[in-house]
């Protein structure tokens, strides 16, 4: 037996935000991020909303890029204090996740930030709100997901909360909100979408309803994420609307190993967080080398190569033609290849800001933290300490993975 959950209602296509004003309800928190949603006036028109709905509204702004543990601590405080039952985020993946990790404690206030981290561990939610996700980045798809990332700084590792009873009530699928992303994150954030699909088609917990999902969004992303990227009105709509199925299918799907390596590299050096999105996108080639050693896996991937309409008449030769599409999605996305050309902001650098020593210093550590990440258990390959080292290896030094 399998689940598949999604939000109540998914309004999407432009001017979909309004139907914020059909929420039933008497006091409502906003979530946002650094003031981006604030800028483009979306945040002033979610609460115009909101109030037309007839809610009282409190502003929580600031979440971080990365959220940590001590930002969604302060949100659940001031949801406590001031007793909202519905909870709406707006912006990227940050306050999104934030506002997930807040709910759970401000429904649940002796609950354990170490209670969350265990998969599928999270108490039963709505016991005093709900909640509205409304994404204004096209890549984590969080607003229709069973997932949240939150950052522990002191100890510098990503922890990934899954439980369905996170999955919002509510998503806003507005591509208004996203014409105005810049560049590089629509770059991030679209290969992030890209490995959700991709992990969730080989994922070991995939079924027909995520891989309806799963394969038309990697359709999708294929072809409009290089033109969203340069700024396309119509790509950036399409890719809204990708990044959500992709979201749909990895929900329920589950993930594998690119962000399991994703997850636990991210904050884990002092020379500087490896974006997210970057990180899969570096990963991702090279995890496909890995995994295609599982025969269900390589034909998934040629499959994959098949529906791109990518050179090759083996499964093997397909696989070949995936990775090497993807390694050219990076490059016309100006996204490293590997952690060793890693620069400032998730660009091309000839020094990466990841120090090598450094790097091999915490290798060990890492890949243990890897390989006990909640993605790994759906992964096609479930690595050995060794294994994942050398796999880490590989995406540091750019190394093609023949093991």
């Amino acid at each position: 037996m399998a689940q598949f959950t999604l939000p109540r209602d998914i309004f999407h296509g432009e001017g979909a935000l309004e139907q914020l004003k059909g929420l039933k309800g008497s006091k409502a928190v906003i979530v946002t991020g650094g003031g981006s949603m604030r800028r483009g006036g979306f945040l002033e028109r979610t609460e115009k909303y909101l109030q037309e709905a007839g809610m009282e509204t409190l502003l929580f702004e600031g979440v971080e890029p990365d959220p940590s543990v001590e930002t969604v601590m302060r949100g659940a405080a001031a949801m406590t204090e001031f007793q909202p039952d519905w909870i709406v985020a707006i912006g990227g993946g940050s306050p999104i996740d934030a506002a997930k990790a807040m709910w759970a404690f401000y429904e649940y206030p002796d609950v354990t930030f170490e209670d969350l981290c265990i998969p599928f561990n999270f108490p039963t939610l709505r016991t005093k709100a709900k909640f509205c996700a409304i994404p204004s980045t096209s890549g984590t798809a969080t607003e229709v997901t069973a997932f949240s990332v939150i950052t522990d700084y002191a100890k510098g590792v990503k922890y990934p909360l899954a439980d369905f009873n996170i999955t919002p009530d509510v998503a806003v699928v507005d591509p208004e909100i996203a014409y105005t992303m810049p560049a590089k994150l629509c770059a991030h954030t679209g290969m992030d979408a890209m490995t959700h699909s991709i992990e969730a088609y080989v994922s070991t917990a995939a079924c027909n309803f995520t891989d309806a999902d799963a394969v038309w969004s990697i359709e999708l992303i294929h072809d409009w994420l290089v033109k969203s990227y340069e700024g396309d009105k119509e790509a950036r709509r399409q890719m809204h609307d990708a990044q959500c199925l992709a979201g749909m299918a990895f929900s329920n799907a589950l993930l594998g190993i690119v962000h399991s390596m994703a997850h636990k590299t991210g904050a884990a050096f002092s020379g500087g967080h490896i974006i997210h999105g970057a990180a899969n996108a570096m990963y991702l080639p090279r995890v496909i080398q890995y995994n295609a050693r599982d025969p269900r896996a390589a034909e998934r991937y040629a499959d994959i190569a098949r529906r791109l309409h990518l050179s090759g008449d083996t499964t093997e030769e397909l696989v070949a033609s995936l990775v090497a599409e993807l390694r050219h999605m990076n490059d016309e996305l100006n996204i490293p290849q590997a952690i060793k050309y890693y620069g400032e902001g998730g660009l091309p650098a000839e020094t990466s800001i990841i120090d090598e020593a450094e790097f091999l210093e915490k290798l060990p550590q890492v890949a243990e933290l890897a390989i006990g990440d909640a993605c790994t258990g759906s992964n096609p390959r479930i690595p050995t300490q060794e294994e994942m080292e050398k796999l880490l290896k590989c995406v540091y030094y750019d190394i093609d993975v023949d093991f």
